[in-house]
């Protein structure tokens, strides 16, 4: 018997991977939890997520549930970069700030950044850095990585998409997606996932779940045939290949085997619209980025922002080099967004 360790009634706004796990998917995994299966990936889960990446995606999908998103962007990675070649990513990209340097030092990846505007990158920016093609004494941008949504907290547009992976192919790149939250930028755009991934051009996921709902559950899936052929063979050298990986299917499978993902993901949205809405009416505060998924960055007074950090818990400094960033869950609540709401404006 584990008692409960926590305030269950706290919400904060610091990030989704603060929320709890999905009823539906809580229900899913002990579903799953009867009797014995096959082991590593051999198990009827797997084999139906599988079944949906390839109905959804197009039959060449190649689909491997992981742990992590940052287990899933490095394993993408190495499947789609050769050994000489590097990746070009968004210098706020996640790949760049927040994974302790995975992919340079799990995978031995050099990441190229390029300047971006709120979160993304243009088709300039690949033409400029293909001019390194070919010499020797550079390293080779052979993989162009894009977040959808962005570090910013916006979504790009299938034709967004479009633009900047036929960019990509011209020059011979690879295109990579981290979806840790493409469902929010699907929920936003009205974008179905294949308009956003295989009529966009796009080579290889990185699938979220973890964020929208989940407990543990992400997974790459592979469209383009080199990344999809050495996509196994990397898994396990990657720390990703799952034991009991029934249980990591069953989460995506109740998360993507019907509309969960968007559920939970538009009403994550529309809560950070309705936060949105209500700081930028207050005195001194202003949207640092465009509103287009569950996050919401404002510049706004520090004294403002010191008294509401300690109740409800969010990150950034507020200011233009630091907005700070306040994201809305699948489990945020209406009153939850009141209530800081109602707390912003007594002390503005």
């Amino acid at each position: 018997m584990v008692n409960t360790l926590h305030d269950a009634a706290r919400h904060v706004f610091a990030s989704d991977n603060s929320s709890g796990v999905h009823p539906e998917v809580l229900a899913a995994l002990s579903a799953a939890n009867e009797g014995h299966t096959d082991a590593y990936g051999a198990d009827p889960y797997t084999q139906a997520f599988g079944d949906w990446a390839r109905t959804t995606f197009g039959q060449g999908a190649v689909a491997l549930p992981v742990l992590n998103g940052t287990g899933a962007n490095v394993l993408a990675l190495q499947a789609a970069t050769p050994r000489y070649g590097a990746v070009l990513c968004a210098a706020s990209a996640h790949i760049n700030t927040d994974e302790a340097a995975a992919p340079e030092r799990s995978a031995g990846l050099k990441l190229i950044t390029a300047e971006h505007e709120h979160g993304k990158l243009s088709v300039t920016a690949i033409h400029a850095a293909a001019a390194a093609l070919g010499s020797q004494h550079h390293a080779q941008p052979t993989t162009l990585s894009l977040s959808n949504v962005t570090e910013a907290g916006t979504a790009y547009t299938p034709d967004e998409l479009g633009a900047l992976s036929a960019a990509a192919h011209e020059h011979g790149m690879l295109v990579h997606v981290d979806g840790s939250r493409l469902s929010h930028a699907a929920a936003h755009t009205g974008a179905g996932l294949r308009e956003l991934i295989t009529d966009a051009g796009i080579d290889v996921l990185s699938l979220g779940a973890t964020k929208n709902g989940a407990m543990l559950a992400e997974a790459v899936i592979a469209l383009h045939p080199a990344a999809a052929a050495d996509l196994p063979h990397l898994r396990k050298s990657t720390t990703q290949l799952v034991s009991k990986q029934r249980f990591v299917s069953a989460q995506l499978l109740a998360m993507y085997g019907g509309d969960l993902w968007l559920r939970n993901a538009a009403h994550a949205n529309e809560l950070a619209t309705r936060l949105a809405e209500g700081l930028a009416a207050l005195p001194g505060v202003s949207l640092a980025h465009p509103v287009q998924s569950n996050a919401v960055f404002i510049e706004a007074p520090a004294a403002l922002l010191e008294a509401l950090r300690g109740r409800y818990v969010f990150h950034g400094a507020g200011t233009a080099s630091s907005p700070a960033r306040l994201m809305c869950s699948f489990d945020t609540r209406e009153e939850h967004v009141d209530e800081l709401l109602a707390a912003a404006s007594e002390l503005a």
